[in-house]
């Protein structure tokens, strides 16, 4: 191509780029007697929003988190002062059936029936009653706990455990059942009706 010819070419071309630059085009064909390059300009930011925090709810952490906001009373405090924070606190119920209390010594041989069961079961509630809440003083310290009967199957008596013990539930398991077995001896064994009952977790969420 003639130098004249390949001037006039170059020039062209400039004008042309400097026209499709003024006119904000971001697709640009250039062409060269030897190369034929496409440049896409891509956009190069992208745009962020703030929030203004409107939809972030207060989260209540005594309902959602079900944290414990009771005042106990402490252990060196007075009885009478354990008993009146108790005294604002329900006592466990007792499911499973009830019957009046039998007291008697250990080495005793009763009949195992449900009805002797039941009645034993009550007074050990009373005997050993610092495990559980059924007292005042004891549910003034956070002792809520309780034990209910549950079913006979055979010689086998399974129980339920419920609410909050200062002792490991293995432990209140293990006290209920010798208590029972002292006095009626053809029990053979005493359960729990769900495993979980016996985890540290489930004491740690009871009531």
């Amino acid at each position: 191509m003639p130098c004249n010819s390949f001037s006039v070419f170059v020039t062209l071309l400039l004008a042309r780029a400097a026209d499709v630059e003024a006119r904000g085009l971001t697709n640009v064909a250039f062409v060269s007697p030897t190369i034929r390059r496409s440049t896409i300009v891509e956009p190069t930011s992208i745009p962020r929003f703030s929030s203004d925090w409107s939809n972030f709810d207060y989260i209540d952490d005594e309902e959602d988190l079900e944290i414990d906001t009771t005042s106990y009373a402490k252990e060196a405090d007075t009885q009478e002062e354990k008993a009146q924070v108790g005294a604002s606190l329900a006592a466990p119920t007792i499911e499973g059936g009830i019957a009046d209390p039998i007291f008697v010594p250990a080495g005793t041989q009763l009949d195992l029936d449900e009805e002797t069961v039941l009645g034993v079961l009550n007074a050990c509630r009373e005997e050993i009653g610092t495990v559980f809440g059924y007292s005042a003083e004891n549910r003034g310290v956070g002792i809520t706990g309780g034990v209910d009967f549950v079913e006979m199957d055979g010689p086998t008596v399974v129980l339920r455990l419920k609410g909050r013990f200062w002792h490991q539930r293995y432990t209140v398991l293990d006290r209920v059942s010798l208590y029972l077995q002292q006095r009626i001896p053809e029990i053979i064994d005493v359960v729990i009706d769900d495993e979980y009952q016996l985890t540290d977790e489930a004491n740690e969420k009871a009531a």
